[in-house]
């Protein structure tokens, strides 16, 4: 969350930095909202400090008066509150200021293009979808999953289900040998705090999944992506400078509900209540951070490298970036089916905006107290991934070749066929 002061102390330039970030609110309020809150500290600290006077007089005389006090310092408290609660609210609301080399924008429209890397393969047939592949394979059942669970759920059966969990195992071993990343297997729920802490709540609560327990109070959801458990690690800490950079990887289940995608993607595996994903954190020194998206996105793409498919790198203008990010890339891999590139990982800088909202600090070398960095990344989207090599290593026949380095994790078979 941003600090009042900031905004107070540097009300022009805040609101200069912010109005590109595509998020509805008046500032003015919270100007306003500020000033209240701070009259009302005052007016209730005047009434303390003559309470306290009374109090030490002993004057039998103004007993009936400093009763009176008291019931408006109460008074005072409680309105201190509601100005104080609405005023976090709308500051919980705002997302990260954006740094300065980040395209101004809107929207996707005005993201722009770093790099493309691979060659576009030219099929001698008209390319299917990574459903009709499936489907015709007979490994993947979106039919079965909408009787069973409901829309935006599919079932990954046989050698297609040995190709997600290849894929997953592939990138966790990159990560942990060759990229110094920590494996994780982190917890699948989060307390409404941890979720506040990354900044998936207040405002994005209708995309999540809620857990209901008996004891309404125990408020835990599923999570959206494991980047929320694993940032939340150095949650109410002070981290020692010794331990940064912490690099940590996980490959968990993540579960969205996808609630501004209404009509968007609804066939396939593309947009997906439940996917799987292998994510990329990482907690440094506050100054070290866009030193350390730079080597993330690398390790990401590395991923795609290795694999052999066809990408692009872009960076997200304001517009585009998610609410805690400073600046990201987006890495899109191409979809012969479609003639396009679609994302397959987000690699972000948040800056301390975590931090604050978590309280997650360090003493930096001079023993000052800091927050911390915080960077995450999808290092990549296994369902994507999955979706990617469907389409791109697909044969006439309908079999799928096996990129050669999955083949140790599919027993050295050199494709998928059907039965």
């Amino acid at each position: 969350m941003h600090n009042i002061k900031d905004i107070r102390n540097n009300f022009k330039d805040f609101k200069n930095s912010i109005k590109d970030r595509n998020f509805d609110v008046n500032l003015e309020d919270i100007v306003e909202l500020d000033k209240e809150n701070r009259n009302l500290i005052q007016d209730k600290e005047k009434h303390e400090m003559e309470k306290k006077s009374i109090s030490k007089s002993k004057d039998e005389n103004l007993f009936a008066k400093s009763k009176e006090i008291s019931i408006k310092i109460e008074e005072l408290s409680k309105k201190q509150k509601e100005v104080k609660d609405k005023l976090d609210n709308i500051l919980s609301a705002i997302p990260n200021i954006p740094l300065k080399n980040v395209p101004a924008g809107k929207d996707e429209n005005d993201n722009k293009e770093v790099i493309k890397v691979g060659n576009i393969q030219k099929f001698n047939f008209k390319p299917k979808s990574h459903y009709e592949i499936g489907e015709n394979l007979n490994m993947l059942d979106f039919d079965l999953a909408t009787k069973t669970t409901g829309s935006r759920f599919v079932f990954v059966k046989d050698k297609l289900a040995a190709l997600e969990r290849a894929i997953s195992n592939f990138m966790i071993d990159s990560h942990t040998k060759n990229n110094g990343y920590t494996e994780i297997s982190p917890p699948l729920m989060a307390t409404d705090n941890t979720m506040y802490g990354t900044g998936q709540l207040p405002k994005f609560e209708n995309d999540q999944f809620e857990i209901k327990f008996d004891d309404k109070n125990d408020k835990k959801f599923l999570i959206p992506t494991a980047e929320v458990i694993l940032t939340n690690m150095v949650k109410n800490q002070i981290v020692n400078i010794k331990s940064l950079p912490m690099r940590l990887v996980a490959s968990t289940p993540c579960f969205r509900k996808e609630a501004g995608s209404y009509g968007k993607d609804t066939k396939g595996m593309i947009r997906q209540h439940q996917f799987y994903k292998v994510e990329l954190v990482s907690i440094v020194e506050n100054d070290k951070c866009l030193e350390e998206l730079e080597r993330m996105t690398n390790c990401a793409t590395k991923i795609l490298d290795d694999l052999k498919l066809p990408y692009r790198k872009i960076i997200l203008s304001t517009g585009d970036m998610g609410f805690s990010a400073e600046k990201t890339y987006d890495i899109e891999v191409w979809l012969p089916s479609e003639e396009k590139y679609r994302e397959i990982s987000s690699c972000s800088s948040c800056g301390t905006f975590q931090a604050k909202r978590m309280k997650a600090r360090y003493k930096n070398k001079d023993n000052n107290i800091e927050f911390v960095g915080t960077l995450n990344g999808s290092g990549l989207a296994v369902g994507r991934t999955l979706i990617a090599i469907l389409e791109n290593y697909q044969t006439e026949d309908g079999s799928i070749i096996i990129p050669d380095v999955l083949k140790p994790y599919m027993g050295n078979i050199d494709k998928i066929s059907i039965n």
